[in-house]
């Protein structure tokens, strides 16, 4: 294979594999990124800690995907999960698996992260030029006198840098991320040259990211924990997510990763908004039109309501001569207690014996799904990933590569694919950016 040029535009997680993959196919590859480092999205995920990927069985992580799963089977098929750890070890971050097949660095150091792939990129070669910002996309016929409609057969050609320095190319990848986390780097240039060259770019909406709620009992509650707790998020009348986990309650709402899973059902419903620079400037206003949802927290995921009616029963006979809020104190948290008592409409100091069936078996109802309105999100400022992007309809699923320019391709986030929490979404990163470089040239 003759040695081609290749422009990776990105420096994240998609862009780095992307370039060594390209590089170790012999080709001379440069990695521009428009910030001051790589990897910058990286040393902030997983809490500073990074995870890496999920080591769960193959077949099992395309459940984990909420919008376009078959779009990446060739992708994940080519270098799953096992392929991405040995990348890693062999370059000098040590891993460990943890509870969920999570997958973290030995150290706990997002930072391990990045000096493997920077290592990985040494070894190959690529040329990595930081503080430099790609401004749009030279293609092969188009210009003022040739618009892009009338060119059948485009080819890249190179990228102009946003200080109008031009550099050829025989492919580029743009690996550009979306637009969480803005102050990474991902404001969504990858969506603006796709527009700018006439490529579909479906909706795009924060994702897993914590919820804003209407109740003002919320706020009590800041800083409590729950485990082992279920929710249900609905709209109108559908389940569109239900899951068991952890969450948190804060100071605008609730988070945690049971929420942040819910998140990306709430932004798969919530239809069109815009696209590219539009949908940015709007989402900076209004970054949650889907409107109002409902989420319910069962408190008691493992009790049916019969027998968390019979549990509770049996602690009204103990307790018969107790007042109602010590009676139940041992069924929650100290901080939640007060609040239980309150939503349950029944005044605390009322005797257990004077409680009637009905009021019994509502109480039963508000623990098996204690009621919350979702209002919105806390945007992409807070968001881990994006949700829509490049369609997967313009996109060889076997290359990477557009359907409509020839030599130009894309990976990670920027594309519409994305995952729940549990190191999903990195491996979309790493794989469809090894896909991509393995095929650029």
């Amino acid at each position: 294979m003759p040695m081609s040029r290749i422009i990776v535009i990105g420096g994240g997680a998609a862009g780095m594999m992307a370039a060594y993959a390209a590089a170790k196919n012999g080709h001379r590859v440069t990695l521009i990124e428009k910030k001051e480092k790589l990897g910058k999205k990286i040393y902030i995920t997983g809490k500073g800690r990074c995870n890496v990927t999920n080591a769960g069985e193959t077949t099992e992580f395309f459940e984990q995907v909420v919008r376009n799963p078959k779009s990446l089977y060739s992708a994940v098929y080519s270098f799953d999960a096992p392929q991405v750890m040995a990348f890693m070890e062999e370059h000098g971050c040590a891993l460990k698996v943890e509870r969920g097949n999570r997958v973290f660095p030995v150290s706990d150091h997002a930072s391990d992260v990045i000096r493997a792939c920077a290592q990985a990129l040494e070894h190959v070669g690529v040329h990595v030029r930081l503080h430099t910002k790609a401004e749009r996309l030279l293609v092969e016929g188009v210009g003022e006198s040739q618009p892009s409609e009338q060119v059948k057969h485009r080819h890249i050609c190179g990228v102009c840098l946003s200080n109008k320095e031009t550099l050829n190319a025989d492919a580029v990848i743009v690996a550009t991320g979306g637009l969480s986390y803005p102050t990474t780097g991902s404001d969504g240039d990858g969506f603006r040259f796709a527009e700018e060259m006439g490529i579909g770019v479906e909706p795009c909406r924060p994702a897993l990211v914590p919820f804003i709620v209407r109740e003002e009992w919320c706020k009590r509650l800041q800083g409590l924990a729950l485990k082992n707790v279920s929710v249900s998020l609905i709209c109108g009348t559908k389940t569109i997510y239900s899951g068991q986990g952890e969450m948190l309650f804060t100071h605008f709402g609730v988070s945690g990763p049971l929420i942040l899973s819910a998140s990306s059902y709430y932004a798969n419903a919530c239809g069109k908004q815009g696209t590219g620079q539009d949908f940015r400037k709007r989402a900076k206003a209004d970054p949650n039109p889907a409107g109002e949802m409902m989420l319910h927290i069962d408190l008691k995921p493992a009790l049916s309501e019969e027998v968390l009616d019979k549990r509770l029963l049996r602690e009204f006979e103990e307790n018969k001569n107790k007042q109602f809020k010590n009676a139940v104190e041992s069924l929650f948290p100290a901080k939640l207690l007060p609040v239980m008592v309150e939503l349950s409409g029944m005044a605390g100091n009322k005797p257990v014996h004077d409680i009637t069936k009905e009021e019994r078996l509502r109480f039963v109802r508000l623990m098996k799904a204690l009621p919350l309105t979702v209002t919105g999100t806390r945007g992409y400022a807070e968001a881990v990933v994006t949700q829509g992007g490049i369609s997967v309809k313009e996109i060889n699923p076997s290359t990477m590569e557009s359907r409509q320019i020839k030599g130009l391709y894309f990976a990670g986030e920027v594309l519409d694919v994305d995952a729940l929490t549990g190191g999903y979404n990195l491996q979309i990163a790493w794989a469809t950016g090894h896909l991509a470089g393995e095929n650029a040239g």
